[in-house]
């Protein structure tokens, strides 16, 4: 089991959309930017990935600036490029040819080796009775739990 430090999670994706495959990413940040990821000044609620000219760039990605980074300090809301081999980009695209399937980022973490790094995942949209059924099912299993702790 590889050791890794969470800075952020995505948990509005899991919500959002069925996850069908994910991949770890390298991604490319400023000296500023990955202090403050490492002090966790990061938000990927919103953020999404695109395959432009061969490369996964990806945007929305918050980072707040760091407070001692002055004049090196970037747009928080840059886009940004994630690093993977080339035959993992070409099955990216493959799959965001078919329709309903886009690419999220799921949570960002620093490796065992310090670098930080993203898992993204292929999604697919869930309907609102799709989401209503697992809020239902996660609900019910909750109970199963609580009920079982207090025999």
């Amino acid at each position: 089991m590889k050791e890794y430090k969470l800075i952020s999670n995505n948990k509005k994706a899991y919500h959002d959309y069925f996850i069908e495959e994910t991949y770890e990413a390298g991604i490319v940040l400023t000296g500023t930017e990955i202090k403050s990821v490492r002090l966790g000044k990061v938000s990927i609620k919103e953020s999404y990935a695109r395959i432009v000219k061969g490369e996964l760039i990806l945007y929305g990605m918050n980072i707040s600036p760091y407070e001692l980074g002055n004049r090196y300090n970037v747009n928080p809301l840059r886009e940004r490029k994630l690093l993977l081999h080339r035959q993992e980009i070409r099955k990216l695209i493959g799959y965001t040819k078919e329709d309903g399937l886009t690419i999220v980022p799921l949570k960002i973490y620093i490796n065992e080796k310090g670098l930080c790094k993203v898992e993204i995942g292929i999604a697919r949209g869930k309907k609102n009775y799709d989401k209503r059924e697992s809020i239902a099912k996660r609900d019910s299993d909750r109970e199963i739990e609580r009920r079982m702790k207090n025999r």
